[in-house]
C-alpha cells in the first residue's frame, strides 16, 4: 500500500501484555548523523528501552544495520535479542549467537569502496564484518557513482545489494530483517504475541511485511512513502514520545 500524508495513521498505544516489539535504531531510536560512528547512547533511549523490556516480560528485540556490537553501544545494552547487520549476525532470546560465515568477496568489496571514497572525504567506508556499506550521504554528487560500482560488485561476486537512504551496501547472503522476525516470533518470550515493528527505511519492509503476516503492523518513520507499513510517526522524537506513553 501507499501511505500518504493524509492516510497515515497514528499507531495505536502499546498493548504491553499482548505486543510484542520490534525496533529499528538508526533513524528510528536514534538520529541519522552524517558519519555513522557519531551515534551514541542516550539515557532517556537506554530508560525507556529498560522499562519497555521489563514491562514486556523481554518482549523487545532491535533488528538493525548496524554491528551487533554497536547495538549494544547506541541502545545501552539494554535489550538481550538483537538482529544485527540487517539479520545476519543474532542474539537469540537466549542469548546464543548466530553469526552468518563471511562472503569470501568482501575484502574486494571494501577495497573497492575505499579506492572511489579516496577521490572525496565526503565518501564514508563502514565495515561491518558481514557487510561493507558506502555512505555519500555528504557527497551527493557521488551518487550515480557509488550506485554503479555497488551494483557491477553485487553482479560480479554475488554478494547482495542493499540500498537504502545515501547509503549502498553489500552483503553476505542470508536471512533478512523480516526473517529475524518471524525466527524470533517462534521461540519465547516473542511466540503467542502479536508483532509490531517500528523503523523508517527500504531495509525494513521485510520487517513491516512479517509484522503483518504475523497479524501485527508497521510503523513507519519519517516522510509518507510507498511501504507495507500501515501506521506512520514522524521522527525520531515521536517515537520516543510514542513508546513512553506506553509506560
Amino acid at each position: 500500500m501507499t501511505i500518504t500524508d493524509t492516510q497515515a495513521r497514528t499507531p495505536p498505544a502499546l498493548d504491553l501484555s499482548r505486543h510484542s516489539l520490534f525496533l529499528d535504531l538508526d533513524g528510528t531510536l536514534a538520529p541519522i548523523v552524517a558519519r555513522p560512528s557519531d551515534v551514541g547512547p542516550d539515557p532517556r533511549r537506554t530508560a525507556i528501552l529498560e522499562a519497555l523490556v521489563r514491562r514486556m516480560d523481554g518482549r523487545v528485540a532491535i533488528l538493525s544495520g548496524r554491528t551487533l556490537a554497536e547495538v549494544d553501544h547506541i541502545a545501552g545494552a539494554a535489550v538481550g535479542p538483537v538482529a544485527a547487520v540487517h539479520g545476519l549476525d543474532r542474539r537469540r532470546p537466549d542469548g546464543a549467537l548466530d553469526p552468518v560465515p563471511p562472503h569470501p568477496a568482501l575484502p574486494e568489496a571494501l577495497s573497492a569502496f575505499r579506492e572511489l571514497a579516496g577521490r572525496d572525504p565526503g565518501l564514508i567506508v563502514e565495515e561491518k564484518g558481514l557487510s561493507a556499506a558506502l555512505h555519500y550521504r555528504q557527497a551527493p554528487a557521488e551518487a550515480d557513482a557509488v550506485q554503479a560500482l555497488a551494483q557491477d560488485l553485487a553482479q560480479r561476486t554475488g554478494l547482495k545489494l542493499q540500498p537504502g537512504h545515501m547509503v549502498v551496501e553489500l552483503r553476505t547472503p542470508g536471512p533478512d530483517k523480516g526473517d529475524s522476525l518471524r525466527d524470533f516470533m517462534a521461540v519465547p518470550p516473542f511466540s503467542g504475541s502479536t508483532p509490531v515493528f517500528v523503523g523508517d527505511d527500504l531495509t525494513d519492509e521485510p520487517a513491516f511485511r512479517a509484522a503483518r503476516d504475523g497479524g501485527g503492523f508497521g510503523v513507519l518513520v519519517g516522510p509518507a512513502r510507498n511501504s507495507a507499513a500501515t501506521h506512520r510517526l514522524e521522527d525520531v522524537s515521536a517515537v520516543l514520545d510514542w513508546l513512553e506513553s506506553a509506560l
